[in-house]
């Protein structure tokens, strides 16, 4: 793919981009890496800071022209390697382009800019009433432009749906500078292909995006939350079926022992750590404190140890915390590599005996949290990265809890994509048609192969 050299690249860019331009490798170091320490990066010629969507049209004209690959980077909280760096390469950073450039309460709607955070997002709804729904466990540093380009899901995900449910509008630059702009931001649309959901979850390999029209939803008028605790991971999981047979909880997350033991140690916070499972969950709108009964019950009908309910909005924001600090948490215990893998709900308690298998036999620390309503869990495997043979032990654990997701008719990613992380996996689960459609739709939209070779597909 090179054909240019680093020098030549930077030079180049910073005639047409003065100021915007890092090469030193000092000043282009903490852009080689995002968040996934089981992946590689390389050493990129350049790095764009872009501060509007000409930088952006800019940078890929020249990428083109110079046959030079572009690494599309947001927050850098990816945890798959996709915004890692490729040797020789432009990393093309968005987090300046932060605008919030307008919000419309009547018809629920925000216009942004890709580096805008998904918690400032929040935030600035709120004032009109309003709220944007998609909630990751990062929401607090990661940007809307990355959790399209992953297509994110987060805590809510099982009531209010992923990323994707929530982009009416985008406007991208393909390789080579041309701008299109793919979707309405009408509730209902079906002219044409719906090339915008092609461009949600393209982890930055079919187009830049420069702007977005995101969907707000009335704030709930009322929250009930509460935490169940349980003997074994099993109870826990089988008491989720129950739950959302009866109601449908806006949060509903699982945590193992490992981790509550690890958010204990972090926040003392005073979770039960005797117990084998805990469940966070939380009910909103009209009904919540009947729907959060309901399921309450029905914990207790599966065998909960105790069901704590969060009488004030205090205890439930605290609640709704220590689900958030599971990740951080373990991460204070080690390295991490956090993996991501999704089966129908009914097979999650059998995902997590293969999960506790694994830690046995490879004699590893996993600690397991995620979405239980959605069957998305998080095994995270913690180890000593300065230790060759524990390095490789968890690369092993890592690998059999993808392989185990996909016996069990999973995916090997549920929200954080396939990145650099597991593109070796991606053919069990795809089959080789697939896999040519796919580099069919890649050809279409960047015929040179620019944009984020290698990731994804």
């Amino acid at each position: 793919m090179l054909t240019a050299d680093p020098a030549e690249v930077g030079s180049v860019l910073s005639g047409e981009l003065a100021g915007r331009v890092l090469t030193a490798p000092e000043s282009t170091e903490r852009y080689r890496f995002d968040q996934s320490l089981g992946s590689t990066a390389g050493y990129p010629a350049a790095v764009v800071l872009a501060a509007g969507r000409n930088d952006v049209v800019t940078t890929l004209a020249i990428a083109q022209h110079l046959r030079i690959p572009v690494v599309p980077r947001g927050a850098g909280s990816g945890l798959a390697g996709g915004a890692n760096a490729l040797d020789g390469a432009i990393v093309l950073d968005l987090a300046g382009m932060d605008r919030i450039i307008g919000i419309e309460p009547r018809a629920r709607t925000a216009v942004v800019e890709p580096g805008v955070l998904n918690a400032a997002l929040d935030l600035a709804a709120r004032t009109h009433g309003l709220r944007y729904a998609p909630d990751p466990g990062s929401k607090e540093i990661s940007t809307i432009g990355g959790n399209i380009a992953t297509n994110a899901g987060g805590m809510c995900c099982a009531k209010y749906g992923v990323t994707r449910d929530h982009v009416l509008q985008v406007t991208a630059v393909l390789a080579g500078g041309q701008v299109i702009e793919v979707g309405r931001a009408t509730r209902k649309d079906v002219a044409g292909l719906d090339l915008r959901s092609l461009l949600v979850g393209s982890e930055g390999t079919l187009g830049v995006i420069v702007e977005a029209t995101m969907r707000l939803i009335p704030v709930p008028g009322r929250t009930s939350t509460a935490a169940v605790t349980f003997a074994s991971p099993a109870a826990a999981l089988d008491a989720v079926l129950a739950m959302t047979a009866a109601a449908t909880p806006s949060t509903l997350e699982f945590l193992d022992r490992t981790t509550v033991r690890a958010v204990n140690r972090s926040t003392r916070m005073g979770l039960d750590e005797d117990a084998g499972a805990t469940l966070v969950l939380q009910c909103d709108g009209p009904h919540a404190q009947a729907d959060l009964e309901a399921c309450a019950d029905l914990a207790r009908a599966s065998g909960a140890w105790d069901v704590f309910v969060a009488h004030d909005e205090e205890d439930g924001t605290a609640l709704m915390q220590a689900r958030r600090m599971a990740l951080p948490a373990l991460e204070q215990l080690g390295s991490v590599i956090l993996d991501d893998v999704c089966v129908p709900v009914h097979r999650l308690p059998e995902m997590q005996v293969r999960v506790e298998e694994v830690a046995a036999a490879l004699q590893v620390t996993i600690g397991s949290f995620g979405h239980a309503a959605d069957g998305n869990l998080h095994p995270t495997i913690v180890f000593d990265a300065a230790d060759d043979r524990a390095r490789g032990r968890a690369r092993t654990a890592f690998d059999r809890i993808v392989e185990a997701a996909l016996d069990l008719d999973g995916t090997v990613t549920g929200e954080h994509g396939i990145g650099g992380l597991k593109t070796a996996h991606l053919d069990r689960q795809v089959g080789s048609v697939e896999r040519a459609l796919m580099r069919g739709v890649k050809q279409a939209f960047d015929p040179f192969g620019i944009l984020n070779p290698g990731r994804g597909y």
